[in-house]
């Protein structure tokens, strides 16, 4: 069995690993429509199980309609695990994707998927490379879409609002069918996003894998790809449309929020390891990055929450950046209708004229405090000075040349093409020429004596990170190990402490708990013993145990900067009672730098938060912590943080620490 789909077609009951605590959802049905449904359910996974054994479907285009019925049966498995009933209508709702679902297995059965190019709005699914999972969106088609046709065809990303009942059978019983709107001449990809979370973490994964799944089935305009939403699609638009600022031909937050301690109230700063990390994703941080997006942002006269908007245009205009500012007048948490119909048109205005990319845009003035998000058109920033302060570079193409001032950079490229020389920092260096002319990108090094230019071997060399520096993508914290691909690893020989082999399972099973509901996949976890070179190439590892109990992790000891022997855990020159403290944290695998490797953590943030605001998803233990655990009478466990930080620049704990 494929074990990508394998949890597609596996018991579908409410997990049996629950911890001690507030139940996921409302009640299930009755006993007689529960057993209904699971009937179905079961008949529909019989069905799409026997499509998998057909060859045709293991093609690009047959993979794609593979997961377009795999994302029916899955939707339905996670309503009847979780007990997501909190309407009546919801048992209508799951009869009828049980149906769709059953219609499309039968359709691809004969070789047939007339779903594929039909007007107005279909469901599809993917299957995502962060847990395998597949996932949903909805894509909604003007007349005569051909994929196989010369035509390149705008696409609109629309992100949506929190629904706190919103599951996939809901998601797909608001799209599927709908007819296609007056006048609408693009492609529309409504994202799912996992659910509930501002399109952060997975969710942010979501809309690049959906978008990305898009332009494999039609042939998309990438200087036509505009992104708007509203409330917390207007947090998500605020947030990837100013962190990825050269991706859109233009942006449309509606509504929103932009920051964590104004939104939520907060009058007390978080620790430092927290409150560094909140510049992750605190939007307002970045709005200098409009400078390279057109934007457009809406809020209700009315509405607490039009504050994002006019916030984050004053913070641009403090640093002579405009942003267009609609405000709906006598409005609450919702669009004025003239005030939607001049918001639409300029991004239809926008996605006609595209956006300028690569060279054809002649100054970037660009903003980060994360590396992973660092690249802007022609300028990367590779390396920080220090992490989690902001890194900006300004550069403009003058005279063939480039000219480009930065702050807290210590390594860049640019486009080769940019100039026949750069001037960085005053500095003045071949750019055209540069690496013998041979790669598309020029690298250039901040050393005490000022910018240096990197030759073509030390170019090479540069992906490969050999000074194992902070970069794009490995940069933490904890919780960025859970946007890509990831395993948990168990161990399988005695534990040296039970008290600590005790929280470890507990935090497993939180872990897999959490995610399984609030990330709608389930979490692969594999034994210590079942890690294989392939493994290590393509996952970060999750590591849960202690040297004594898993393989791995004693194999890797010795190259983290942490000690743990029987008695003790010692770090940041401080030494922890092994018996009643954990360790957690992140770092680059010794067994492959391009990954990450996880000691005992998922998720830093946990239920709580998800029931809450979105804007409380941020990390809890930075980069590296220690917490004091004790067993409540319950089975659950207490945890303090009595030691965290966040690594340097290099990896390494600053001597303050």
């Amino acid at each position: 069995m494929n074990r990508i789909f394998a949890p597609l077609i596996a018991s579908v009951p409410v997990l049996a690993l629950l911890f001690t605590g507030e139940t996921v959802a409302a009640g299930p049905p009755s006993p007689e429509i529960e057993n209904e449904l699971q009937d179905g359910l079961l008949r529909l996974q019989a069905q799409v199980a026997e499509l998998q054994k057909d060859p045709a479907l293991q093609t690009r285009d047959g993979r794609a309609r593979f997961a377009d019925v795999a994302v029916f049966p899955k939707a339905v498995a996670w309503m009847l695990r979780h007990a997501e009933f909190p309407k009546k209508d919801y048992v209508k709702q799951a009869r009828r994707v049980l149906e769709l679902g059953t219609q499309r297995a039968s359709e691809v059965a004969d070789g047939m998927a007339s779903w594929e190019t039909r007007t107005g709005t279909t469901i599809r699914g993917y299957f995502s490379k962060v847990d395998g999972s597949v996932q949903p969106f909805a894509l909604t088609l003007p007349e005569d879409v051909n994929p196989r046709s010369g035509t390149r065809w705008p696409l609109y990303v629309k992100l949506h609002g929190r629904s706190n009942d919103m599951n996939e059978v809901n998601f797909i019983s608001r799209h599927e069918g709908r007819e296609l709107p007056e006048d609408q001449t693009w492609i529309q990809l409504d994202v799912y996003g996992r659910g509930n979370n501002a399109y952060r973490w997975a969710g942010e994964t979501d809309v690049f894998e959906a978008i990305a799944d898009v332009r494999r089935r039609f042939r998309i305009d990438d200087n036509r790809v505009t992104l708007h939403g509203f409330s917390m699609g207007g947090a998500g638009a605020w947030h990837l449309g100013l962190h990825y600022p050269a991706r859109w031909s233009s942006v449309g937050p509606g509504a929103g929020f932009i920051d964590f301690y104004k939104y939520q109230n907060q009058t007390e700063l978080r620790p430092p390891w927290q409150h560094e990390t909140l510049g992750i994703y605190d939007a307002i941080d970045y709005s200098l990055n409009a400078a390279n997006v057109p934007i457009c942002t809406y809020g209700g006269e009315n509405d607490a929450q039009l504050v994002a908007s006019t916030a984050v245009v004053a913070a641009a205009k403090a640093l002579g950046v405009d942003i267009k500012l609609l405000i709906g007048p006598g409005m609450g948490h919702k669009f004025h209708p003239d005030s939607f119909q001049e918001f639409m048109t300029f991004h239809k205005e926008k996605s006609q004229a595209g956006r300028r990319r690569n060279l054809g845009r002649r100054e970037i003035r660009f903003t980060t405090r994360s590396l992973r998000y660092n690249t802007c058109d022609w300028v990367t920033i590779h390396e920080m000075e220090q992490v989690y302060v902001p890194s900006t570079v300004d550069a403009r193409l003058i005279d063939g040349n480039v000219e480009v001032s930065t702050v807290n950079v210590a390594l860049l490229s640019l486009a080769r093409d940019a100039g026949t020389h750069a001037i960085i920092d005053g500095d003045m260096l071949p750019c055209y020429d540069a690496a013998e002319g041979l790669l598309p990108n020029v690298y250039f090094k901040k050393t005490p004596d000022g910018w240096i230019v990197q030759d073509y071997e030390a170019s090479k060399l540069v992906p490969e990170n050999l000074d194992l520096n902070k970069r794009h993508g490995l940069q933490g914290p904890i919780d960025d190990a859970f946007m890509d691909a990831f395993v948990c690893v168990t161990g399988t020989e005695e534990p040296r402490e039970r008290s600590h082999a005790g929280w470890v399972a507990w935090t497993l099973r939180r872990f897999r708990i959490e995610f399984d509901k609030w990330m709608r996949a389930e979490v692969r976890v594999v034994r210590d013993k079942e890690v294989s070179p392939e493994l290590i190439a393509q996952n970060n590892l999750i590591l849960f145990g202690d040297p004594s109990s898993n393989a791995v992790l004693r194999k890797i000891l010795p190259q983290l900067p942490v000690q743990w022997t029987d008695d003790e855990i010692t770090v940041g020159g401080r030494s922890f009672a092994a018996d009643t403290h954990s360790l957690s944290m992140i770092y680059p695998n010794p067994l492959n730098p391009r990954r990450y490797v996880v000691i005992n953590s998922g998720h830093t943030f946990h239920e709580s938060d998800f029931r809450a605001s979105n804007s409380w998803l941020f990390p809890r233990l930075g980069d590296i912590a220690v917490q004091k655990f004790s067993r409540n009478s319950d089975g659950s466990y207490a945890e303090e943080t009595v030691w965290a930080a966040n690594f340097n620049a290099h990896w390494a704990l600053s001597e303050t620490e």
